[in-house]
């Protein structure tokens, strides 16, 4: 299975300025839950975001950069015809974090939907690619109000690829 993990504003807003423009802790906790112990996928720039490889995940970054800018651990694929035939190959799901250039490259392959939906409308540089949702069911949604700690109202999503 291949998934995609993200968090989008009501314009669409993914990130600004190499992060996410908005502080929303529930969101960071559903990350963490839903990859921990899994590989994740990330382009270049949002993998530098990250500041360091994510501890137990295996972190792999779709780049056209060398292998030798990243760390050891780090699994680098200069294409997504290497990615693809090296999921293939493994038996692990693979959660894809982003960003909007990788998901719009994986958009036909991808499986399962993990979206937060931020309730505002947020400025930034980087929009999330348009999801064709007519190919997908809604499995579940919860939403939640904005708090103390999460700046903004806020829902998440999970969708599956219907068959």
């Amino acid at each position: 299975m291949i998934a995609f993990v993200w968090a989008e504003s009501k314009n669409a807003t993914i990130g600004n300025n190499g992060g996410l423009p908005w502080k929303m802790p529930a969101d960071m906790h559903r990350f963490k839950t839903t990859t921990t112990g899994h590989p994740i996928l990330a382009g270049r720039p949002t993998f530098l975001s990250f500041g360091r490889p994510l501890p137990n995940r295996t972190n792999m970054v779709l780049t056209s950069h060398s292998k030798a800018e990243f760390p050891p651990s780090v699994v680098v694929f200069n294409s997504v015809a290497e990615f693809l035939t090296a999921y293939r190959e493994q038996s692990d799901d693979v959660y894809v974090v982003g960003g909007a250039m990788i998901f719009n490259e994986l958009m036909d392959v991808v499986d399962v939907l993990y979206r937060t939906v931020i309730n505002a409308v947020i400025d930034g540089d980087t929009k999330m690619p348009p999801v064709d949702y007519s190919r997908f069911k809604l499995v579940d949604a919860q939403s939640f109000p904005a708090d103390e700690k999460n700046q903004f109202p806020y829902r998440f999503e999970t969708y599956r690829k219907l068959k």
